[in-house]
């Protein structure tokens, strides 16, 4: 599997985030200096979401090659375009699939005390991840919207806040287009997928979503979710998206779970 192990450099609050801090704020840095909230031995700040350089240097990033459809990492040296053997199995409402690093050590540590510790620092960390993946291959098209895979009205006030939707913001204000959390709604109040085989993932999800308003859509649109495992959470909002109009729909993650299944390359054409 070619994976990079460090990033190109500190990942600081992408634009569209939190805010600055106040003066109190700055002052109290100043006597009591801000440490990383992961390690807690070196020094990290608001803007870098408390992950410091040291800890940020340890995410493994998902880059070529890979597979043309799902992003899934590939093990050796690939040549031309290729796709997995899901993807040549399965059939996706949308057309790509991307995450921007493993979903593994410092990153899914992140993802999990963002969503079940509440601890919102950790957006600023993991969006400006996604962002610096996610920017280059998105930035020059006319996309219409994002849209965060929605919580279950339950699930969402259980949480207090729908994690996709913090990590889906900055990206959208970014890109200039619109954050779409009234699109796409969870019809279904499903159990927890984590435990679930890929095939009872995907039974699960075919109709756990439907439409949040009637209106017709057209163009291009990106799904945005924390964690990409089988695919089948995201093809279910694609699929929404797909029957209002949209004719071309992106799914991008902070993290991707590497399972169990054949990842050997077939050969396009």
């Amino acid at each position: 599997m070619l994976l990079e192990r460090s990033i190109s450099g500190p990942i600081h609050r992408p634009v569209g985030g939190l805010g600055l801090g106040n003066w109190p704020e700055v002052i109290l840095g100043l006597v009591y200096p801000p440490v990383c909230a992961v390690c807690h031995q070196h020094r990290a700040d608001r803007d870098q979401g408390y992950v410091c350089t040291t800890c940020q240097g340890s995410v493994r990033r998902i880059t070529e090659p890979c597979c043309q459809r799902c992003g899934i990492p590939f093990s050796g040296k690939i040549i031309g375009s290729q796709t997995c053997t899901a993807c040549r199995r399965d059939s996706w409402a949308w057309n790509e699939a991307r995450a921007a690093a493993i979903a593994e050590g410092i990153t899914l540590e992140c993802i999990h005390r963002l969503k079940y510790q509440k601890e919102p620092w950790f957006g600023t960390f993991l969006s400006g991840l996604l962002m610096e993946a996610a920017l280059p291959r998105l930035i020059g098209h006319p996309w219409q919207g994002v849209v965060p895979v929605p919580l279950h009205r339950v699930k969402q006030r259980e949480r207090e806040f729908n994690q996709a939707e913090r990590l889906a913001a900055p990206l959208a204000h970014a890109l200039g287009v619109p954050l779409e959390t009234n699109r796409v709604r969870r019809r279904e109040a499903t159990s927890s997928q984590t435990s679930l085989s890929r095939e009872d993932r995907i039974s699960n999800m075919r109709t756990a979503f439907e439409p949040a308003r009637s209106p017709q859509i057209h163009g291009s649109w990106i799904i945005v979710d924390d964690v990409l495992t089988t695919g089948a959470t995201t093809d279910g909002v694609a699929a929404v998206l797909k029957n209002l109009g949209a004719e071309r729909v992106v799914v991008w993650a902070v993290a991707r779970a590497i399972l169990e299944i054949d990842l050997r390359p077939t050969r396009q054409g």
